[in-house]
């Protein structure tokens, strides 16, 4: 077995993706950058969602607004719902799990707040859940997605992005989601800051 082989192959795949998606996923990305900066300068919060590395993304995208970016400025509100395990497992174990974000959306979402929900196949429940209780709320919903968008594009309204990495490989969804929020975090300081 060539290790040395098998990382070339990883890093080569992740260009090649991140290459081939610029041209689709740019305008998209700067859609979404600027409904988040109008819904902060406006005075309201992000809410995000998602599960496993998606859950592990949706904190490092919060922290990153809570905190700061790449330059000094004030902390931005939002909240990942994948952090407080008190919240989590009450709501799985008196409900059931596909409640454990839109319990929160229903308790902490707001009209015109934004739901940034995460989930590379499209199919999972709770975030399922969560975009219909945003929607419930008046919110707004940017998707970050995969493969073929699953379906939870069914849900999207006119008003909402979708992010969609339009390949089967999780690891390089997740990849280009981190670079997405990146992103995102950037347009959100260049166009507040």
């Amino acid at each position: 077995m060539d290790l040395f082989n098998r990382v070339n192959k990883h890093f080569s795949a992740n260009i090649e993706l991140t290459t081939q998606t610029i041209p689709s996923l740019s305008p998209a990305i700067v859609q979404a950058g600027e409904m988040m900066a109008t819904c902060l300068q406006q005075q309201h919060k992000i809410l995000v969602c998602g599960n496993g590395g998606s859950a592990a993304q949706s904190q490092h995208f919060s922290s990153e607004l809570l905190n700061r970016f790449e330059k000094e400025r004030r902390g931005l509100p939002a909240i990942a719902l994948t952090t407080d395990s008190s919240a989590l497992t009450s709501i799985a174990n008196d409900y059931v799990f596909e409640k454990i974000f839109s319990r929160q959306v229903e308790a902490l979402g707001q009209s015109n707040d934004i739901l940034l929900a995460l989930s590379t196949s499209g199919h999972s429940p709770n975030v399922f859940k969560a975009i219909e209780v945003a929607h419930n709320q008046n919110m707004f919903v940017v998707l970050l997605s995969g493969r073929d968008g699953g379906n939870i594009t069914t849900l999207l309204k006119k008003n909402d992005v979708e992010i969609r990495v339009p390949t089967q490989s999780t690891a390089r969804i997740q990849e280009v989601h981190l670079l997405v929020i990146h992103c995102l975090c950037d347009i959100i300081d260049q166009i507040l800051f």
